[in-house]
């Protein structure tokens, strides 16, 4: 009998410890930080003070440039950014809007940032392109929106 109880009370330990190993999605700023190939924005993020904001209430869609699109942008551009958090914050919401779009709900057409101006979001049947930057992942999932990484770095247009 004792044997038996033993047997029960590790199966119910088991079943516990399985239930507590399932992955729930992290907040948008903390899965870009996981993800090693977004260090760079997550660095720029942190930087600009904008973890917090992405780890809020959302829901947010992030278009975050992997490390290779940081790497084409010219160093005179990224030493500009560096030394200047509100043009930083301004590239960096550029990247973000309102709301969970997942790459299925996308429409062709334009969508306000959470910086204030519009991008162009197209969709040709699996190919997502935001401005002139191809999705290269979509869909990642986060517990206050989701991630598609992009190839490119945008720019948001000057404001007046």
């Amino acid at each position: 009998m004792f044997h038996r109880r033993l047997i029960l009370i590790a199966a119910a330990a088991a079943m516990v410890a399985g239930c507590a190993t399932r992955s729930v999605p992290a907040p948008v700023a903390d899965t870009i930080a996981a993800t090693p190939s977004l260090s760079t924005l997550n660095s720029l993020i942190v930087k600009a003070g904008l973890t917090s904001t992405l780890n809020g209430t959302g829901p947010f869609t992030v278009f975050a440039p992997t490390n290779d699109a940081f790497k084409a942008v010219p160093a005179k551009t990224m030493d500009a950014l560096a030394k200047d958090p509100a043009m930083l914050k301004d590239v960096l919401t550029y990247h973000v809007l309102a709301g969970k779009v997942m790459s299925g709900d996308v429409k062709n057409g334009s969508v306000k940032t959470v910086n204030g101006a519009s991008v162009a979001l197209a969709k040709a049947g699996e190919f997502v392109t935001v401005e002139e930057s191809m999705v290269q992942t979509a869909n990642i999932v986060a517990s206050n929106g989701v991630i598609h990484t992009v190839d490119r770095v945008m720019i948001p247009p000057v404001k007046k």
